[in-house]
């Protein structure tokens, strides 16, 4: 489950002056392990001054075709963006985690219509969505509404530009900037009066069967809120969080003393005892246990796992839906035991 492979740098590609993609070579014997859906994530393994870094980020290629590519945007103070945008070198060697994640688009015979609300590296993603759906809907329509300072700082620009100059008919791209004035783009940010101008104005005779988001977590949750103002219903908006500024939530269940844990990962159990205080994940780190991880803030689902004897209550949840909630399933990362003994189950999700 937490496996990781060497996989090669096969190209570099410098997409803005604040982002590259990593394109990798992905081994004949690896091809099945590394297929993926349109959204999915890969975690990039490595190791700065001694310290083991891991991140995520997702695959901004289509599934079925010839490349397997992230885009990093760097970060000021960020340990892997900074070595990814100034350091690597195409033939480097990276330790990859096979792609996963909820964020997806799973092709559909219907003719649909889609739309995506993105701000910045939020794009990479969605840019895998729009082939996908390009490519295996033949007749399904995308509208994109994609924000950021200005041009130069806009991932894939060319190359959006090139997929709606191909698919005229099928691909509509609506460019928002936040610090030029642009000919046929919008002025300011992703705000009420955009996601409705798309909705009830431009696009109103496109009945849209889902919307994809993804950004910063302030955007996601306002465009969220205006498309439930207008009628969208839950369970046709998809988000994928980058980073999180929410708060942690108090606790409601016994968090004083200790909880005897035992896990389950790769067929092997572990036991060890931990305060109620602290969470699953970082305790079994601590005690080398090899579980799988990525984010460690509650915004991915690399740690993933099912209780399958007693409670623990998250401080923070912005990906498990309720009835996966119901069905025992936590993020590990931020899981605090509320009981005498706790059994979590990494293999069964």
């Amino acid at each position: 489950m937490s496996k990781f492979y060497p996989l090669k740098i096969k190209e570099i590609i410098r997409e803005t002056a604040q982002a590259v993609s990593l394109s990798f070579d992905i081994p004949e014997e690896l091809k099945d392990e590394f297929s993926f859906s349109a959204g999915q994530y890969i975690t990039i393994k490595t190791e700065a001054k001694g310290e083991e870094i891991r991140r995520a980020y997702s695959l901004c290629s289509a599934p079925g075709s010839e490349d397997f590519k992230v885009t990093v945007k760097e970060v000021e103070g960020g340990r892997f963006s900074v070595i990814a945008n100034n350091k690597l070198t195409a033939g480097d060697v990276l330790e990859v985690h096979p792609p996963e994640g909820k964020f997806i688009l799973e092709p559909s015979e219907e003719v649909k219509n889609y739309a995506a609300f993105a701000a910045g590296s939020g794009i990479t993603p969605i840019l895998s969505i729009i082939k996908t759906v390009l490519k295996e809907e033949t007749h399904s329509k995308f509208v994109l509404t994609y924000g950021n300072k200005s041009v130069d700082d806009t991932i894939f620009f060319k190359e959006l530009l090139e997929l709606q100059s191909e698919f005229p008919h099928r691909l509509f791209v609506e460019f928002v900037y936040s610090r030029t004035r642009e000919e046929n783009a919008h002025f300011g940010r992703i705000e009420t009066s955009t996601v409705n101008y798309i909705v009830k104005n431009k696009f109103r005779e496109h009945p849209f069967d889902k919307f994809y988001l993804c950004g910063p977590e302030a955007m996601i949750n306002h465009v969220s809120g205006v498309l439930k103002d207008n009628g969208v219903k839950d369970d046709q908006i998809l988000f994928e969080l980058f980073t999180s500024t929410s708060e942690e939530k108090e606790i409601q269940g016994d968090t004083d003393g200790n909880t005897a844990v035992t896990i389950t990962v790769d067929d092997e159990e572990y036991s060890f005892s931990m305060d109620r205080s602290a969470v699953v994940l970082d305790i079994a780190l601590e005690n080398d246990i090899d579980v799988p991880y990525s984010c460690q803030g509650g915004i991915c689902s690399s740690c993933m796992a099912r209780i399958t004897e007693g409670k623990a209550e998250m401080s923070k949840n912005q990906i498990l839906t309720d009835d996966e909630i119901e069905e025992g399933f936590i993020l590990t990362c931020q899981a605090h035991p509320t009981t005498p003994t706790l059994k979590v189950d990494f293999d069964d999700v």
